[in-house]
């Protein structure tokens, strides 16, 4: 089972784009991954399955801002033009490992 990994915090201002990201154990690279947001006070809402080929199937009603990217064992979450609402904890999860990361 591949065990994803994340740095445990990222910062932006409103506006800006950040960019998550989330990384497989090797020999996993073939793998996708669920990204997951849960903001404060919230159960977690599922954003999208991302694809090791870098395509993904959004949740309902996620906005286009928010879109994903693989590269190798890397699978990426980029979140543009931040509104405040997006202060939250995201995770990536693959199979029934899940890592956390605070943004």
């Amino acid at each position: 089972q591949p065990v994803p990994t994340q740095p445990p915090s990222a910062s932006a201002s409103l506006g800006a784009s950040v960019k998550l990201t989330c990384t497989l154990s090797s020999g996993y690279s073939s793998y996708g991954v669920g990204w997951h947001q849960q903001q404060p006070g919230k159960g977690p809402r599922y954003l999208m399955w991302l694809y090791s080929d870098g395509n993904s199937n959004k949740g309902n009603g996620i906005p286009d801002r928010f879109s994903g990217s693989s590269s190798g064992l890397r699978r990426y979450l980029t979140i543009s033009n931040l509104q405040s609402e997006d202060e939250a904890d995201y995770y990536c999860q693959s199979e029934e490992n899940a890592a956390s990361h605070s943004d």
